[in-house]
């Protein structure tokens, strides 16, 4: 298959990113240079220097809203994509409001509680509706640790699942970009499995 008909397919859906530090950030540009149609985003932060070690942003949009500068970037980069950027924090009773309609949500938190909740919300308020999480980003190599696993029907995970983040084991660029981009590869594999029967034509 072609990419111009790989692109065509991937424009028809819309994927709801949680988060857009260095997993969402760089999981979001991965999608949409691979053409996806719509990329709906939220983030209640802002681009500080510390996070350009690892996440999609310059050093010119630090001080900008997090959501605002990874759409000014992902406009720049495929300007077919509709980028819907959400400035707020995220909980169990907007979720469903802010990803209403998309195909595949992807999880991109720091905290585990955040990662719990997203994931309850998803499965009891949004069900059929794919998640994909990501657990164990920290460190530097151990490349053979990193994997996507699926959980059930829904559910999938990307990480080592078991490497936690601290001042001594800061996330860094490379493994941050590999579980992202695993995310983001994982979102295309169910959506190039969607048929025309799909989209009711």
């Amino acid at each position: 298959m072609r990419f111009s008909e790989i692109k065509a397919h991937l424009g028809k859906f819309r994927i709801g990113i949680a988060g857009a530090g260095g997993l969402g950030s760089n999981c979001a540009v991965a999608l949409a240079r691979s053409g996806i149609g719509t990329l709906v985003i939220s983030d209640f932060d802002t681009v500080e220097p510390a996070n350009l070690n690892r996440q999609y942003f310059f050093t010119n949009q630090v001080g900008m809203m997090k959501t605002v500068a990874l759409k000014e970037s992902l406009l720049r980069i495929n300007p077919d994509t509709v980028v819907i950027a959400h400035t707020e924090k995220l909980s169990s009773d907007n979720i469903p409001v802010i990803f209403a309609a998309c195909d595949v949500v992807v999880e991109a938190f720091d905290s585990d509680k955040m990662k719990e909740m997203i994931v309850e919300t998803i499965q009891i308020k949004m069900p059929g509706i794919p998640l994909i999480i990501g657990s164990g980003v920290a460190g530097w190599g151990k490349n053979e640790t990193i994997r996507c696993r699926k959980i059930d029907d829904t559910l999938y995970v990307c990480g080592d699942e078991s490497t936690t983040a601290d001042a001594e084991l800061p996330p860094m660029a490379p493994r941050v970009g590999i579980v992202a981009n695993m995310q983001a590869n994982m979102v295309i594999e169910i959506l190039m499995k969607k048929t025309r029967d799909y989209f009711h034509v």
